[in-house]
C-alpha cells in the first residue's frame, strides 16, 4: 500500500498493491495494520455504497463537529472525479479544493479527514462508489455547499450536471455553516 500526500494537509491518496494474472486481479481495499503503520489511526464504523449514472454530481456534503466523518472513498465500478474542499478555518488551504480521478482501473482511494466537504461527479456511463466512515451518519449534523459555487470554481468534468433536489438548495460557500478549526 502506497500513501501519497496531496497539496492539502490531511488529504491522502491510498494506492493499493494490485496483483494481476490471467484470472483477473486481487488487492486489499482496506488493511488496518498497514494504515496504522503509515500513521493513519482510524476505526471505520460504517460502510456506504452508491450507484450513479453519467453526469450525476453528488455533494458537497459534510457533517458538523462533533459528528464529522473521515471517509475513505473508492470507485468499485466506473470513473469519477472525487472532490474535497477544506473547511478548516485557519488552514493555509482553507476554501481550496482537491480533485482526483478515482476509477475501477486505477484502484486509487482518497482519504478525506474531518473538516472537509466531499462530493463527486460521474464520468462513465455508471459508477459505483464504496466508502468507509469513521463515524455514523447523523442527519441533524448534515450540511452542504452548492456544487456550482463560483467562489470554489470546481470543474466537475460533466456537460450537464444531474443534481438532487436536496443538493440544489445547499448554500454558497460564504453562507455555509461550518465549525472546523485547523489544528484541532
Amino acid at each position: 500500500m502506497n500513501i501519497i500526500k496531496t497539496d492539502i494537509e490531511g488529504l491522502l491518496i491510498v494506492e493499493p498493491q494490485v496483483f494481476n494474472d490471467n484470472r483477473g486481479y486481487f488487492f486489499e481495499s482496506h488493511n488496518q495494520a498497514k494504515l496504522e503503520q503509515a500513521g493513519i489511526n482510524l476505526t471505520f464504523v460504517q460502510d456506504n455504497e452508491s450507484s450513479s449514472s453519467l453526469g450525476v454530481v453528488r455533494g458537497l456534503h459534510y457533517q458538523l463537529a462533533p459528528y464529522a466523518q473521515t471517509k475513505l472513498v473508492r470507485a468499485v465500478l466506473g470513473r469519477i472525479y472525487d472532490v474535497a474542499v477544506d473547511l478548516r478555518r485557519g488552514s493555509p488551504t482553507y476554501g481550496k479544493h482537491f480533485r482526483i480521478e478515482l476509477s475501477d482501473e486505477n484502484k486509487r482511494q482518497l482519504l478525506i479527514p474531518k473538516g472537509f466537504a466531499h462530493g463527486f461527479s460521474v464520468l462513465s456511463e455508471r459508477a459505483i462508489l464504496a466508502y468507509k466512515c469513521d463515524a455514523p451518519y447523523n442527519r441533524s449534523a448534515e450540511r452542504g455547499i452548492a456544487y456550482n459555487d463560483p467562489t470554489l470554481g470546481i470543474n466537475w468534468g460533466v456537460k450537464q450536471a444531474i443534481v438532487s433536489d436536496k443538493d440544489l438548495v445547499f448554500p454558497t460557500w460564504d453562507k455555509a455553516e461550518s465549525n472546523f478549526t485547523y489544528g484541532l
